[in-house]
C-alpha cells in the first residue's frame, strides 16, 4: 500500500492545498460550546484536528464558541479545558474565545448591509418558517428585504444599543430565498438577546448565529483547515458565502467526517442533564456515562481513546462501533502497564488450621507476569485469611477446581491448600471455610510435583485493607436499545453495583486518585477520585479481564 493511500481523505486534501500552494501551512482548531461536557465523539475530533496539526508542523487552536449566552457556564469552560488537557492536545498559548470577536462580527454584519448583503426582518421565528418554503417548494422573498441600506444601518444600530425585546428583529444574509439548499434562504445571522454573557457580560444583546460566527472566527484566526461533522456538509456553502463576502484574504476550508457513534451509549446533552437532575447518576463524570470526564474518572487512559480513535478511522460514511472495542482498548493499555493486586470483593473467612497462630511471614509476588520491569512485592502471610465466596462449596458441581471438602488448590503466591470443612450461621450461610497446608510447598509449588487444578487469590485477614468497590454495567438495558416507544430512555437497573465489604492488599493503602491496578481474576481497577478519601479508598472498576471482542485484521 502507498503512503498516498494509507492516507484518509482529509489528509489527501490537505497534501493537494500545500502541493497547489493555497495555504503554506496547517492550521486547525478544536471549537466547541461550552453548554455541556465533552464526550467520546468529541474525543474523535480533537485528537483528529491535533493530530494533523502536529503530522504536518502546523498549529491547534482551543477555541470556545461561545456565542450562545442562554446554555453557556464557565463549569462548562473549566471541564473542557481540563478534558483537552488530560488528552494531550496542546493548545500552547492559542486560547481563544469566539466572543472576543464580537465587534469584529458586529462590523462583518454591517459591512454586509452596506453592500446590500443583509437586511432587518420584522418576521416572527415562525413566519420566517413559513416564508422559508419546504425541501420540494421555494420560499417566499422576506416583506422586509426591500428595506433601504441607511434604515437597516439604523434599525441594526438601535437592535445593538438595546431598542427592540428579544425576538422583535433579526438581521438577515440576503442569498436566494429560491436555493435548492435552505440553508441558504436569507439565513438568520443576529437576533436580539437580553443575557448576560459568561464573557462579555452585559455589554451585548445581539449575538450572532452560529453558522455567521463560525466562518468568521475560523477566518480571523488563520484557521486553514476547519474540520467538522458531516451534519455540517449542507452548511458549507453558507460557510463559503459568509468568508467570500467579507473579502478574507485566505478564506478557510471546511471539510467534514463522519461522527463517532458508540452503540446503546448516552451522548445527548439534554438526556444527561436529566440523568443528573434525577439524581440517576452523580454528575457529568459519573463512570457510567462516556462524557471525558466520566471516562478518565472509571479509569480510562489517554492513550486507550487514542488507540480507539486511530481504530475507528476517519471516513465520509456514518457507522456505529460496539462499546466493547473501547473496553478491547483500555484492555491492551492496561496490562503491561498496571501493577497486578490480589482484591477480595465478597469475602469469607479462610482458617488454615494447622498454620502456627500468631505467625506472619512475608511471600514474594510478581507485579505484572507479562511485564518484569515492574518488579514484585511482598504481602503478609498468616493463618487467617479472606478469599472469595464463590471459590468455595460445599457441595462442588462438575469440573468445578476450587475450595470443597477434601479438595487441595493452590493459595496464590502462596501454599497448597486442603479443605477440611466449614461453619455456618443460624441460616446455613457459611461464615468460615477451614483447610490445612502443606508447608513444603511455599510459593505454590509442590517438592514432589503433584498437581492442583485450582488456583485462588487471597488477603491476609489481619493487614488487609477495607475497601469499597464499585461494578458497573451499561447504563442502558443493551438488549432493549437506547430508547423505549415514548422517547425516555431505556434504563439497566442493575447498571452499578457497590461493594462496600471488600478487602485488598495492604500494599493498596496509600493509592491515589486515578491509580490503577489489575485486581486478579476480577478486571482493572481505578481509584475514584471523588468519593475516595484516606483510609476509606473506593475503587472503579474500568473493565473486566475478558471480552468477546476480536481486533478485526488487516486487509493486506
Amino acid at each position: 500500500m502507498s503512503e498516498t493511500e494509507s492516507k484518509n481523505f482529509i489528509e489527501q486534501i490537505i497534501d493537494k492545498d500545500l502541493a497547489e500552494g493555497v495555504y503554506d501551512e496547517v492550521h486547525t482548531r478544536f471549537p466547541p460550546e461550552p453548554n455541556g461536557y465533552l464526550h467520546i465523539g468529541h474525543a474523535k475530533s480533537i485528537l483528529l484536528n491535533y493530530g494533523l496539526a502536529q503530522k504536518y508542523h502546523g498549529k491547534f487552536n482551543m477555541r470556545f464558541d461561545d456565542t450562545n449566552p442562554t446554555k453557556e457556564k464557565v463549569e462548562f469552560v473549566d471541564s473542557i479545558k481540563a478534558d483537552i488537557a488530560w488528552l494531550g492536545a496542546d493548545w500552547e498559548d492559542r486560547l481563544f474565545f469566539a466572543s472576543n470577536y464580537f465587534d469584529q462580527m458586529y462590523e462583518g454584519a454591517v459591512k454586509l448591509i452596506k453592500k446590500g448583503k443583509a437586511y432587518v426582518s420584522d418576521l416572527t421565528a415562525e413566519e420566517i418558517r413559513e416564508y422559508r418554503g419546504t425541501l420540494t417548494e421555494a420560499g417566499k422573498e422576506d416583506p422586509y428585504a426591500k428595506r433601504s441600506i441607511e434604515e437597516n444601518l439604523k434599525l441594526f444600530e438601535e437592535m445593538k444599543a438595546g431598542k427592540y425585546a428579544d425576538g422583535e428583529k433579526v438581521l438577515r444574509a440576503r442569498i436566494d430565498m429560491a436555493s435548492p439548499n435552505i440553508n441558504m434562504r436569507d439565513p438568520v445571522i443576529y437576533r436580539v438577546a437580553h443575557m448576560t454573557h459568561h464573557n462579555t457580560g452585559d455589554k451585548w444583546c445581539i449575538y450572532p448565529m452560529y453558522d455567521f460566527a463560525h466562518p468568521i472566527e475560523d477566518a480571523i484566526e488563520g484557521i486553514t483547515h476547519s474540520i467538522c461533522t458531516l451534519e455540517f456538509e449542507d452548511h458549507r456553502p453558507l460557510y463559503d458565502w459568509v468568508v467570500t463576502e467579507l473579502e478574507y484574504p485566505h478564506p478557510p476550508k471546511q471539510i467534514e467526517f463522519a461522527k463517532l457513534y458508540l452503540t446503546n451509549v448516552v451522548t445527548g446533552k439534554r438526556y444527561i442533564k436529566r440523568l443528573v437532575e434525577e439524581g440517576i447518576v452523580d454528575g457529568w463524570d459519573d463512570p457510567r456515562l462516556v462524557s471525558i470526564a466520566a471516562l478518565r474518572r472509571r479509569g480510562f487512559t489517554p492513550e486507550s481513546i487514542k488507540m480507539f480513535v486511530d481504530l475507528c478511522g476517519v471516513s465520509k460514511a456514518n457507522s456505529s462501533v460496539d462499546y466493547a472495542m473501547l473496553e478491547y482498548c483500555i484492555r491492551e493499555d492496561l496490562k503491561m502497564k498496571r501493577p497486578r493486586a490480589m482484591a477480595v470483593l465478597d469475602p469469607v473467612k479462610l482458617v488454615i488450621d494447622n498454620y502456627p497462630e500468631g505467625q506472619t511471614e512475608m511471600l514474594t509476588a510478581p507485579n505484572n507476569l507479562e511485564n518484569e520491569s515492574l518488579g514484585s512485592r511482598e504481602i503478609p502471610f498468616g493463618r487467617e485469611l479472606y478469599i472469595e465466596r464463590e471459590d468455595f462449596m460445599e457441595e462442588p458441581v462438575k469440573k468445578y477446581f476450587r475450595l470443597f471438602p477434601g479438595n487441595e488448590v493452590r493459595l496464590m503466591n502462596a501454599y497448597f491448600v486442603t479443605c477440611t470443612g466449614c461453619e455456618k450461621d443460624e441460616n446455613g450461610n457459611v461464615t468460615v471455610v477451614h483447610c490445612t497446608y502443606d508447608p513444603a510447598s511455599r510459593g505454590g509449588n509442590s517438592p514432589d510435583g503433584r498437581k492442583v487444578k485450582g488456583t485462588i487469590h487471597w488477603v491476609p485477614a489481619k493487614e488487609a485493607i477495607k475497601a469499597e468497590v464499585r461494578l458497573y454495567e451499561n447504563i442502558i438495558d443493551e438488549e432493549k436499545g437506547v430508547y423505549n416507544e415514548d422517547g425516555s430512555l431505556n434504563l439497566n437497573p442493575n447498571s452499578l453495583t457497590v461493594l462496600k465489604e471488600c478487602y485488598i492488599e495492604p500494599a493498596l493503602k496509600d493509592a491515589k486518585a486515578y491509580d490503577s491496578f489489575q485486581f486478579v481474576r476480577n478486571g482493572f481497577f481505578c481509584v475514584d477520585y471523588k468519593d475516595s478519601k484516606e483510609g476509606a479508598l473506593v475503587f472503579n472498576r474500568i473493565v473486566s479481564l475478558k471480552s468477546s471482542f476480536v481486533l478485526p485484521k488487516k486487509e493486506d
